[in-house]
């Protein structure tokens, strides 16, 4: 399926595109949400991950078996979106692993999210060593 507009979507290295947003700002509709974050939930299919701001998950398991259903629904041809309060840190780092469940090491995973989505992604020194933890 194809996006209504391309705010915050970026294409993975396997060529599916992905939605990064903040939670509070408008956008079209997805197909499922990784939400990151307390707070409003958006009115199609989601499933929320425990991951305090400026930290990592706070359940390892969960964290990578959400990341896992975004990636195959990604690849199915679902619109994915991931969102958390500000869509930068938490944001970031989850479109990085999904970045790294597409075939990127963790450093090009960091390089391409500040590249193509936001520059200050993956915001702390935690968030990037926890990415080495994906797989």
């Amino acid at each position: 399926m194809t996006w209504l507009d391309d705010t915050g979507v970026v294409t993975l290295p396997g060529g599916v595109r992905v939605r990064g947003r903040r939670l509070s700002a408008e956008a079209s509709p997805a197909d499922f949400a990784l939400v990151l974050a307390a707070g409003p939930i958006p009115p199609w299919p989601h499933r929320r991950v425990r991951w305090p701001d400026f930290w990592i998950p706070t359940d390892r398991a969960d964290a990578l078996a959400a990341l896992h259903e975004a990636h195959r629904r990604a690849h199915a041809g679902e619109r994915v979106e991931v969102a958390c309060h500000g869509g930068v840190g938490r944001t970031g780092t989850a479109l990085a692993a999904l970045a790294i469940l597409d075939g990127l090491t963790p450093a090009d995973a960091l390089a391409w999210v500040r590249r193509d989505y936001n520059a200050r992604a993956v915001e702390t020194p935690w968030q990037r060593r926890w990415l080495r933890t994906v797989r």
